[in-house]
């Protein structure tokens, strides 16, 4: 093999900088999260732009999609991301926050009843001794409620109050998030121009055969978390309609606070809806244990519906992740990242299935290909 000064210079850089990074290691390191952090808000904008994006394109697909006039065909761009940036907006201030404050609300005002019925079984069963219950029946559960509130609230106050680096940190994020706002909207207002200059950068400088495969990989993630997205969200909605109007037909209560509840927890594959289901059953639990067996039967036959039907209509088959493979993404991905690694475990773990299966078959005809 032919050895010229280039691939010999090239190399020797490589192995300079692989010393320099494993000699000083922590100092490598501490400079790529100062990086990280300064191009936190860049980050941002672009996952922000990326989900703003998916809502975009349907209202473009709306909004006058065959006319002949300039003034609409100008138009479409600022009227259609408007439009997005309203709908988060609106599903936020409107269905979200509202129903997290009921959630709340509902427990507190609840929960002391129900403490005081737990007390009364206990007394009526002889479960625990009579002192024991003395004590329990001694607690006024509404003021105990009531003081770890406050106790909550004034210990977040001084905290607050006394660390002076917390401001500082509510105040970086508030300007992470404005920041990654406005560098999203860029985004989207010139998505073309900024891809294209992309396109011409990578085609430069990567040769064609790197920049093909790059081209495909980034291609099927892309299309792969797309789909499960738009799927995800649109299995969530109807699953959510579907669970607050048999709570309503049931004679359920609060059925218009644990449907949207249901549909917000469904986002989270596989474990979402147990997630949102317990929630329910608790806020059900506080007001009769025998509703609350019901909406757990009426939430399981649900959800066989749902995973029989429903998702396979709406999400089909295009994330084409075998559901044993769901599953395994999901506690690994959950385990190591949280609510996060649930979210982006499945689509990316889909994409890479996606490619390797390609890439297996490939290989599978190549060699059919040899033998014949």
């Amino acid at each position: 093999m032919r050895i010229d000064w280039k691939s010999c210079f090239k190399i020797g850089i490589s192995i300079f900088v692989l010393y320099l990074a494993i000699h000083y290691w922590d100092s490598a390191a501490g400079l790529g999260k100062a990086l990280l952090a300064a191009a936190s808000p860049i980050v941002f904008g672009c996952v922000f732009a990326y989900l703003v994006n998916i809502l975009m394109r349907v209202y473009e697909r709306w909004y006058f999609p065959k006319t002949q006039s300039a003034v609409l065909r100008k138009s479409r761009r600022p009227v259609c991301l408007i439009a997005a940036f309203l709908t988060i907006v609106l599903v936020m201030a409107l269905i979200v926050l509202p129903q997290l404050a009921s959630c709340a609300a509902i427990v507190a005002n609840a929960l002391p009843d129900a403490m005081d019925e737990v007390v009364s079984y206990l007394d009526a069963s002889e479960l625990i001794t009579e002192d024991t219950m003395a004590e329990l029946s001694a607690i006024d559960w509404e003021a105990r409620l009531q003081q770890i509130g406050e106790q909550f609230a004034f210990g977040v106050g001084s905290v607050v109050s006394a660390v002076g680096s917390a401001a500082t940190t509510l105040i970086g994020a508030v300007t992470t998030l404005v920041i990654g706002i406005f560098f999203s909207i860029y985004l989207l207002v010139d998505k073309e121009r900024v891809g294209k200059q992309f396109q011409r950068l990578f085609r430069r400088y990567l040769p064609t055969p790197v920049y093909d495969k790059t081209a495909h990989v980034l291609g099927v993630m892309n299309e792969t978390m797309r789909n499960f997205i738009v799927g995800q969200c649109t299995d969530a909605l109807i699953l959510g309609v579907l669970c607050s109007i048999g709570m309503w037909l049931l004679g359920l209560p609060y059925a218009t606070v644990v449907g949207p509840l249901i549909a917000f927890t469904a986002l989270i594959p596989v474990i979402g809806p147990l997630l949102g289901g317990c929630i329910g059953a608790f806020l059900i639990l506080l007001e009769s244990p025998k509703q609350a067996l019901i909406f757990i039967i009426f939430l399981l036959a649900l959800q066989l519906v749902e995973e029989n039907i429903i998702y396979p209509r709406v999400v089909g088959n295009s994330v084409g992740l075998p559901g044993i493979w769901v599953l395994a993404v999901v506690i690994v991905g959950g385990a190591m990242f949280g609510v996060l690694g649930m979210l982006l475990g499945v689509p990316l773990a889909a994409a890479v299935y996606k490619l390797v299966r390609e890439d297996v078959k490939k290989g599978e005809s190549e060699q059919d290909a040899m033998a014949k």
